[in-house]
């Protein structure tokens, strides 16, 4: 019996809600590893809709153990603010199912002001983040002036370390005309949280030794793409953490050999938010009809998505990068009725007869990529709902076993709308 890590195998907003919540229905424990507020999914489970941006998905069920690991960033308002929401939809969330690492660091108010004052004078230049301080909060952590979730425990020590902390940040914040941060108005803020907060605090890393020792099954759900990795992605149009399945381990206090089978979330074409380089984004009708039948907004800023046609270089490295053993392909019905559909199977950089199989590291050269097209046939009937290959048209198929060898990566689990059971396994990860 394998854990299973769960990480985007694209730019994030891969389709992973209903993936995680199919797997975590099989899962005794669900763990966040990395990442914080700044990315979501919605999960439908018996006709409730539930809207996650920090909490782990098996949150929602009844039974499970979720984890919020050290490798993630918490804002403890926010946290708060969700667990509540989804008590209010009837989800039971006690000590008892569920557990906060108190070695994360906090997103405090001073890291979202200087987040959002950051974006305003980038200007064109705009990262694209969601301004939630993500960002300003991993840099202090590893900066060492972190404030972390075990700080709360004393009044004294974490007033220290937000005066030394505001005192770093007020420098470029005077600097750049605007707003000072208040230590003390934060102090306030979070002692008023404390007993809350604290009420889950715990040692990620002991709670998974001996769930691993009563093998039990672990499901690591991380958040974002490979491709916005900060070290394997589009940088600096990259999230400000590793996305990768090895962060499963760092983020959550395991040994990397406790992660079994890696399931990448690939959408049958490719999307992303924000800016950066995006070889295969559509700009025409094919696009606008992606992302129209895609629904494709954000699920946490409601941000209109870019949208294009399915980067095979790209899903290749990204399963280089991340050791994926197989994909979970979402989405294959958003394609129904292209007559002509297209994937990338090279890039050239500015008109270089050259045919490059790999995404440069080098921004100028990302940025000039222009994407080598192979066509293939499209289908006109419905793939929507189907739950077995029968159900499939044979242009469907072909389609699928073009991209799993492209890719060099089989397809796990095919995802054939947000329903559920909507859902053709191959393999079940959870057997290796």
């Amino acid at each position: 019996m394998a854990n299973v890590a769960v990480i985007g195998a694209q730019w994030g907003d891969e389709g992973k809600g209903k993936i995680v919540d199919w797997l975590s229905s099989r899962a005794d424990v669900v763990v966040r590893f990395q990442g914080g507020h700044n990315a979501g999914h919605t999960l439908v489970i018996e006709g409730v809709e539930y809207k996650l941006s920090l909490l782990p998905s098996g949150i929602v069920r009844p039974g499970k153990m979720s984890v919020i690991g050290n490798g993630v960033v918490i804002d403890p308002a926010h946290l708060l603010k969700e667990i509540e929401l989804l008590r209010s939809q009837g989800a039971s969330i006690t000590p008892e199912t569920f557990l906060v690492s108190e070695s994360a660091a906090l997103i405090l108010p001073v890291h979202q002001a200087v987040d959002a004052a950051r974006e305003a004078l980038r200007g064109e230049q705009k990262i694209g983040t969601t301004g939630r301080g993500i960002g300003p909060a991993y840099e202090d952590k590893v900066a060492r002036r972190a404030v972390r979730l075990a700080d709360l425990a004393s009044a004294s020590a974490l007033a220290d370390k937000l005066d030394a902390l505001v005192a770093h940040h007020n420098v470029w914040l005077k600097a750049a005309d605007q707003p000072l941060a208040d230590a003390k108005a934060m102090g306030a803020e979070l002692m008023a949280m404390r007993d809350q907060l604290l009420a889950f605090s715990g040692q990620s890393w002991r709670y998974l030794a001996d769930a691993r020792a009563a093998n039990k099954r672990i499901l690591f759900e991380g958040a974002q793409g490979v491709m916005l990795d900060i070290d394997h992605g589009t940088y600096p149009f990259v999230t400000s953490s590793n996305t990768v399945a090895g962060q499963a381990a760092t983020g959550a206090g395991i040994g990397p050999t406790d992660i079994g089978f890696v399931l990448g979330i690939t959408k049958a074409y490719t999307t992303r938010v924000g800016s950066g380089p995006f070889p295969t984004e559509d700009f025409g009708a094919d696009g606008t009809r992606m992302g129209e039948r895609g629904r494709e907004f954000g699920t946490v800023t409601g941000r209109k998505r870019r949208c294009g046609w399915f980067d095979a270089v790209m899903v290749r490295q990204a399963g280089h990068v991340a050791g994926i053993s197989g994909m979970a392909l979402t989405k294959l019905d958003v394609l129904d009725g292209f007559d002509i559909l297209k994937i990338c199977i090279g890039y050239q950089v500015d008109g270089s007869d050259e045919i490059l199989d790999y995404f440069p590291s080098d921004m100028g050269a990302q940025a000039a990529c222009k994407p080598v097209y192979e066509e293939m046939p499209g289908w006109q009937d419905s793939t929507y709902g189907a739950r077995s290959w029968a159900d499939l048209p044979a242009n469907a198929v072909k389609y699928i076993r073009r991209v799993e060898e492209l890719t060099k990566m089989p397809v796990t689990l095919l995802s054939t709308s947000p329903e559920r059971d909507d859902t053709i396994l191959v393999k079940d990860p959870f057997e290796g």
